[in-house]
C-alpha cells in the first residue's frame, strides 16, 4: 500500500513556502545542494551561513534518519548563491512520494537553476571500491515501474509539462565539469561513471535483489536521489548527482558482510573533504545565468 498520493503540496503552498524562507535569506539561491548520509558538511562550507531547521519552515517535512541534520543552510559558495538541505526525505520515512520532493519544488520557486545531489549508495560494479565516487549517469527508477512517480496525480503547468523527457535528466556538460575538475584535484583514482537504482527501502537488498539490479545495468544502488532528480526536470532545472560507495553489495550467498548504516556513515567521513572540495570547485565554475558551464 503506498502513501496517499493526494496528500502532496499545491503550488500555492510551495510558494508560500519559498516565499517565507527568501524573506529570511541573505540571498537568493542560484545553486542548490542536498547532501546525502553522512555528507552533511558540505552544507558547512558554505560563507555567511543562515541556518533554519527544517521544524522550523512553513510545510515543510521532518528528516527522521540519522546522519541527516534536518537543516536548510543559505550562503555563498566561492561567490555564488546556494541553498543547502543537511537530509532529505524518503519514501521509507512514510512520506508519499510528493511530500520526500517537495523542498526540489521550493527550490525552483526560491530561485535555483543548478541542482546538485549527493548520496550513500551500495556498488553493485565489482570493479568499483568503497570510497569510490560515481558520476551518475542516468537512473532506473524502480518504485516507478509499480506507479510510485513523483509526478503522479494533477499536473500543474505552472511547473512543467505532463510528460517530461528523462532521457537527458543528468545534464551532460555538468558531468564532463565533474570529471574535469576531479582530473584538476588528482581525485581520477577513485571517480567512477554510471547508473544508479533506487529501491524504496528501508531493509537493505537481498543478493537476489543485487544480481537483478547489476543485470538490468546498475552500477550502484540507494534509496533515494531520483525522485529529487524527476521533479528537478520537470522543473526544468539542471542536474548533477554523485553517489558515494559507502559499501560493495553482498553478491555472494558464501559472504560473511552485511550491509549496515553505521559503514554508510563512517565512509561519508571518510570521503567528506574531498566531496567538499570536488563540490565547492564544481560550483566556482558554472556559469549560472546563462545555463553554461564555463
Amino acid at each position: 500500500m503506498l502513501p496517499d498520493s493526494a496528500s502532496g503540496y499545491s503550488y500555492e503552498e510551495c510558494k508560500a513556502t519559498a516565499d517565507w524562507l527568501l524573506a529570511q535569506a541573505p540571498v537568493r539561491p542560484l545553486v542548490g545542494i542536498v547532501c546525502g548520509s553522512g555528507l552533511g558538511r558540505l552544507a558547512e562550507i558554505l560563507k555567511d551561513q543562515l541556518v533554519i531547521n527544517y521544524s522550523d519552515i512553513p510545510n515543510f517535512p521532518q528528516s527522521t534518519v540519522h546522519g541527516h541534520a534536518g537543516k536548510l543552510v543559505f550562503g555563498t559558495l566561492k561567490g555564488k548563491p546556494c541553498v543547502c538541505m543537511q537530509g532529505r526525505f524518503h519514501l521509507y520515512e512514510g512520506y508519499p512520494i510528493q511530500k520526500t520532493t517537495m523542498p526540489i519544488r521550493v527550490f525552483k520557486l526560491m530561485g535555483v537553476e543548478t541542482v546538485i545531489l549527493t548520496n550513500a549508495a551500495g556498488g553493485l560494479n565489482q570493479d568499483f571500491k568503497v570510497g569510490d565516487i560515481m558520476v551518475i549517469k542516468d537512473h532506473i527508477n524502480i518504485p516507478g515501474f509499480a506507479g510510485n512517480n513523483p509526478l503522479v496525480g494533477a499536473n500543474d503547468e505552472r511547473y512543467g509539462v505532463r510528460f517530461p523527457c528523462m532521457s537527458d535528466a543528468y545534464d551532460r556538460d555538468l558531468q564532463q565539469l565533474v570529471h574535469a575538475v576531479a582530473a584538476e584535484l588528482d581525485y581520477s583514482a577513485f571517480m567512477q561513471e554510471g547508473v544508479y537504482s533506487v529501491l524504496g527501502g528501508p531493509s537493505f537488498e537481498t543478493i537476489a535483489e543485487c544480481k537483478m539490479l547489476r543485470l538490468l545495468g546498475a552500477d550502484a544502488v540507494g534509496m533515494s536521489t531520483v525522485h529529487e532528480v524527476i521533479v528537478a526536470r520537470h522543473c526544468g532545472m539542471r542536474v548533477v548527482a554523485l553517489s558515494l560507495i559507502t559499501n560493495q553489495a553482498v553478491m555472494d550467498y558464501d559472504s560473511e558482510k552485511k550491509a549496515n548504516h553505521e559503514e554508510v556513515l563512517q565512509t561519508g567521513e571518510l570521503r567528506a573533504q574531498q566531496m567538499e572540495k570536488l563540490v565547492s570547485t564544481m560550483v566556482s565554475r558554472m556559469e549560472l545565468r546563462n545555463n553554461k558551464t564555463l
